[in-house]
């Protein structure tokens, strides 16, 4: 028996569709969206505009805000639904500390598919020149604890679908 998923991060590379997919989700179970990248501080936004790989240093108190802005919205709103690329484990582990309970969702895509989403996507700070170094940084969560892997290349609605029904699925394991 696994611990009930309060709140669910959606994951992955830049391009993968984690603002897409966490509306899907959110939409499917009367849920809380929580866009990850409103939250970089300024310096983060002007490094990766720049086309410079952000560090754990530059990570480290984005994702404390990310935590809080979860645990917050876990006392207001039900069923939190966080975008956030959460490439290493470890910043998975932060996660998990503030939010007990968290789920993950991750959206797997190859490096050119990401590349060529993130070349055709108009007026995001995130140029394609930085997707080597999201996939040299990603450590997928296979095998951790409530994450679920999808192929980000089906369907938006069937993607959060999924999502939503993995969500309920492990609540009512309890």
């Amino acid at each position: 028996m696994s611990k009930p998923i309060t709140a669910v991060v959606v994951m992955g590379v830049s391009g993968c569709g984690k603002s897409c997919i966490g509306e899907s989700i959110a939409k499917h179970v009367g849920g809380y969206l929580i866009e990850g990248d409103q939250f970089h501080p300024p310096a983060n936004i002007e490094k990766m505009s720049a086309g410079i790989p952000l560090d754990d240093d530059d990570r480290a108190d984005w994702l404390t805000r990310l935590g809080q802005e979860l645990v917050s919205a876990l006392e207001t709103h039900p069923y939190p639904v966080l975008t956030c690329s959460s490439l290493k484990r470890k910043y998975r582990e932060r996660l998990r500390e503030a939010v007990p309970g968290l789920g993950f969702v991750f959206l797997e895509l190859s490096r050119e598919e990401a590349a060529q989403r993130v070349g055709n996507r108009p007026g995001h700070f995130m140029p394609a020149s930085l997707i080597d170094s999201q996939f040299a940084t990603l450590e997928p969560p296979h095998g951790e604890p409530s994450t679920l892997a999808l192929d980000a290349t089906q369907p938006i609605d069937t993607l959060g679908r999924k999502a939503a029904d993995w969500w309920r699925a492990s609540n009512d394991d309890r």
